[in-house]
């Protein structure tokens, strides 16, 4: 893919995802060492990035196989995004959802309409379910990062990254992005090589989850001993995606790791000082922009948070780190 289908997505998506802002803090400057821009991706619809290839992914099928209706499997945030793509589209929605989700992933996917089918990660494959379903219902797969619409489709936050970056003087930074299966990196990647090329994507993952991080070193892709139990469950994944992995193996710079206790604090500080509210998952990069900037080139570094979907009592672990 290119970034000719980045651009037919952005064009499905206008009118109908938000244009998320680039954020700024001085006290995040001042603790990261460097000017820090921040893409909100928490404030999207549906709390998260996911929207974007949820909406790309059905707005690309044909009007009559996607009133057959759709089928994903996630532990949330994917299956929001297209949960509430389908009811906007009139479209039935399946989504497959591991039982160990935050319940209130699974009670929103629910109250957008779709019907949810729970999972035990620990000794079942979504994978497996997902192809059973999708077969006997005759239903269109939408997977949450190896589908080329989807990648498309979250390809457009990085056209936003580039022309917001334009717009504040910015040509030259690393780029780091919350990183599960690859389909956000590699969207952004590929929108930045076309229209920013001077910005450049790292990839950031929690300790225990870095198999980009692993697999970039490798040059192979490399799995995760285990994708459950982890703080950061929306990006839990097996290992890094069989179409994203070429393309961030080409466009992306090493990986970053994170501890979840610099998690927490990065989730603190921009309830703190950004105003807003970010998932575990979602917090990985700015949390590496604020703890690792000797990792980092550049007097400015621009972080996702990727998703704001984070139950009360988390919130609360971060909160409590305010003093």
């Amino acid at each position: 893919m290119d970034i000719t289908m980045i651009e037919a997505a952005a064009e499905r998506l206008n009118g109908h995802a938000r244009r998320t802002p680039l954020l700024s803090s001085p006290r995040l400057d001042d603790l990261a060492g460097r000017r820090v821009l921040v893409k909100a991706e928490c404030l999207q619809h549906t709390g998260s990035f996911k929207f974007r290839g949820g909406w790309s992914a059905l707005s690309a099928l044909d009007p009559q196989t996607r009133a057959r209706g759709v089928l994903a499997y996630s532990s949330g945030n994917h299956a929001q995004g297209v949960a509430a793509a389908a009811r906007a589209f009139g479209a039935p929605a399946v989504i497959v959802m591991p039982s160990d989700a935050p319940k209130p992933k699974i009670e929103n996917t629910r109250a957008l309409g779709a019907e949810v089918v729970l999972y035990d990660r620990g000794r079942e494959a979504r994978e497996e379910i997902g192809d059973r379903l999708a077969s006997e219902r005759g239903l269109t797969l939408i997977k949450p990062y190896d589908e080329l619409q989807v990648i498309a489709g979250q390809g457009t936050c990085g056209l936003e990254i580039a022309a917001q970056a334009a717009e504040k003087g910015v040509e030259r930074a690393d780029v780091l992005v919350c990183c599960g299966g690859g389909g956000l990196t590699a969207g952004i990647a590929l929108a930045l090589e076309a229209r920013a090329p001077g910005l450049r994507v790292r990839p950031v993952e929690p300790e225990g989850y870095d198999d980009t991080a692993r697999s970039l070193a490798a040059g192979v892709r490399l799995g995760n001993a285990t994708e459950a139990g982890g703080l950061c469950d929306a990006i839990l994944t097996p290992m890094p995606g069989a179409l994203t992995f070429p393309i961030t193996s080409r466009l992306c710079a090493s990986g970053l790791v994170v501890s979840d206790d610099e998690v927490l604090r990065a989730m603190a500080l921009a309830f703190a000082h950004l105003k807003v509210v970010a998932e575990p998952g979602g917090a990985v990069a700015l949390a590496a922009a604020l703890f690792h900037g000797e990792a980092l080139a550049g007097d400015t570094v621009v972080a996702t948070i990727s998703g704001g979907n984070v139950t009360p009592e988390v919130f609360a672990r971060a909160l409590a780190l305010l003093g």
